[in-house]
């Protein structure tokens, strides 16, 4: 399985968090093969999404405020059952500023929220990559998560 972390920005470049965005990937790296990419818009990201399409389509989940709320245990629970199903691709989207349109929302497999709270959307990204690094410990019974 492999993931991507996509995320639609107008600007990027937040240097404190791309340092710990690249952290919590090149931990992740540990577990499954994990990218990150920012597009310019969100035509951009479904223009890859439709360039790159496989024979198994990706599973796409997107962070919505109207989405699931899951503790960090839940989201282990569902990478280990898509990791399970043999689920090949996994993509996380942050969208933009404005939100996703209930046009892009329908395509995707996953709406999940990061709380009722708004970040900045150079934190989500940290906030996500660390979530996806924490379920896979919890996965592997690393101590990470409980030591906290």
């Amino acid at each position: 399985m492999k993931l991507l972390i996509a995320s639609i920005a107008g600007r990027v470049g937040n240097q404190h968090c791309d340092a710990l965005v690249a952290e919590y990937v090149k931990r992740t790296s540990a577990y499954l093969p994990i990218t990150t990419e920012v597009f310019r818009t969100v035509e951009a990201f479904f223009e890859t999404l439709a360039a790159q399409r496989s024979r198994l389509a990706a599973t796409l989940v997107m962070l919505d405020s109207g989405g699931r709320q899951w503790a960090s245990e839940d989201l282990a629970r569902w990478l280990r059952r898509q990791r399970d199903e043999g689920r090949q691709r996994i993509i996380f989207a942050i969208g933009p500023a404005d939100g996703w349109s209930g046009q892009d929302r329908e395509r995707a497999s996953l709406l999940l929220s990061l709380g009722p709270m708004t970040l900045p959307h150079e934190l989500a990204r940290v906030v996500l990559c660390e979530q996806i690094y924490r379920a896979f410990t919890i996965l592997a019974g690393h101590p990470y998560h409980t030591g906290h």
